[in-house]
């Protein structure tokens, strides 16, 4: 065998190495990417139930000195049109508890919320600010 020869068999053995680490890499970020995706869905879907949850119940105990079916069928009606549904509210006195969920592809998050007057602070000296 000559040198020539055998410098060309020697650097064969690398040939298309590049192109297969280029798409093992190219598979592994389109995964790292679907992932991300995948939770900003379900980050944006707890959050849009969070604040129909929010707003339901706010309207709820705008409406809790009506009657608990008043207060609720108030509390339908905002979450409906936020785009999710009301599945539970309760009414205690001026205090309304609500449940919302908001259906995003596979994503189903349930938050509740609780709204009502703020409870007044016990009467004496303003707390020191440090």
């Amino acid at each position: 065998m000559t040198a020539g020869r055998r410098a060309r068999l020697v650097g064969r053995g690398d040939r298309g190495a590049a192109t297969v680490w280029a798409a093992f890499a190219a598979c592994a970020l389109c995964v790292v990417f679907g992932a991300v995706l995948a939770l900003g869905q379900a980050v944006a879907a707890r959050h849009r139930a969070g604040g129909a949850a929010d707003l339901a119940a706010l309207a709820a105990a705008d409406r809790a000195l009506w009657g608990e079916a008043e207060a609720c069928a108030a509390a339908s009606r905002v979450a409906a049109a936020q785009g999710t549904e009301l599945l539970r509210c309760a009414v205690r006195g001026e205090l309304a508890e609500v449940t919302a969920r908001v259906v995003r592809g596979p994503y189903r998050p349930d938050v509740s919320s609780r709204a009502g007057p703020a409870r007044e602070a016990a009467p004496g000296p303003p707390a020191a600010v440090p």
